[in-house]
């Protein structure tokens, strides 16, 4: 017997079958039956504690959201800087990245009584060192934590002195990987509890976990706050780019990328956002090629990376809580 199926129940499977959707089934989840709560930054969450997410990263795909635009070049030059273990904002604005700008500017705008606006606060980073060094720096986040982990010594009665250099986590996990890919200790960790204080804002996506098998290397990442709206879409991509890049230092072909999320919220002032995109259906499968493999995971430049079959739906705005 021949079967006929209409175009509305393949669209529906497809749809259903998205990697996107179980991100949106999770926005609606959350905007729907959330715990409304008072959150740091004095806005307001709507708010689930515990989610996971699965997103195979076989044959080149990678999760980038379909139902809004990602600026995954934004992202992957986060991620370049991250390894490069600098915390000053300098570079990311010299390349047009403003993804971390908010948080010097503030401190700036309190601790002055000035009131600029971005556009002339990044300008004075870019063209004044000494500016950029006392107000563009920072504190000792993410990158710093993967490449130059603290290590301190005795110095004699009771002292202890900072070693130079630390521990680089990045260079030892892939060490570790290639030299015995069975291990249950392929981990980086970007929380460092004496070193909170210091930092601008302490890690989101915090813990990283890898796991060898049959050729194929996969990740695990938990996040111990997820802002759904907007920094998810980023996380997700840089997750995914990240076992891209160690799996091609190590001889493996990628796994997947499983995401794991603590406090994970939607802000109260995004309704327009989560509206929107709940009326967006997925669609597409976009390809993350590494067009080189460079000789560390340290020298990758931006013009190693390109996405192809990527078409997403306009991108959404929204306001980022500081």
């Amino acid at each position: 017997m021949n079967m006929t199926i209409d175009s509305d129940t393949r669209n529906r499977t497809e749809t259903a079958s998205h990697y996107e959707q179980q991100y949106l089934d999770l926005m609606r989840h959350i905007w729907t039956q959330g715990a409304k709560r008072v959150d740091r930054t004095g806005v307001g969450t709507r708010a689930v504690f515990g989610a996971s997410m699965r997103f195979s990263l076989e044959d080149n795909q990678i999760p980038l959201l379909t139902t809004k635009r990602v600026y995954w070049k934004t992202a992957t030059r986060e991620m370049l800087w991250f390894l490069t273990g600098d915390t000053n904002i300098r570079e990311l604005v010299k390349q047009g990245v403003h993804i971390w700008t908010d948080w010097p500017l503030d401190s700036y705008c309190r601790e002055t009584g000035e009131d600029v606006d971005r556009d002339v606060f990044e300008q004075r980073i870019i063209d004044e060192p000494d500016f950029a060094e006392k107000w563009g720096d920072l504190g000792p986040v993410y990158g710093k934590q993967w490449v130059d982990w603290p290590v301190y010594e005795p110095a004699g009665e009771g002292f202890y002195t900072r070693r130079d250099k630390g521990i680089n986590q990045i260079a030892k996990l892939i060490e570790g990987i290639k030299n015995n890919p069975g291990s249950r200790r392929h981990i980086f960790e970007g929380w460092n509890v004496a070193e909170l204080d210091q930092m601008a804002l302490p890690p989101c996506h915090k813990t990283y976990q890898f796991f060898v098998s049959d050729g194929k290397l996969s990740g695990l990442l938990y996040q111990r706050s997820c802002d759904l709206g907007l920094g998810f879409a980023f996380n997700v991509y840089s997750a995914a780019l990240l076992i891209r890049m160690i799996a091609q230092q190590c001889d493996l072909e990628p796994g997947e990328l499983v995401w794991n999320g603590g406090d994970v919220h939607l802000y109260l002032n995004h309704a327009e956002l989560v509206e929107e995109q709940l009326s967006r259906k997925p669609k597409g499968a976009p390809k993350l090629d590494i067009l080189r493999k460079p000789p560390s995971i340290f020298d990758y430049t931006i013009e190693d990376f390109e996405v192809t079959d990527y078409a997403p739906q306009k991108h959404i705005s929204a306001p980022v809580a500081v």
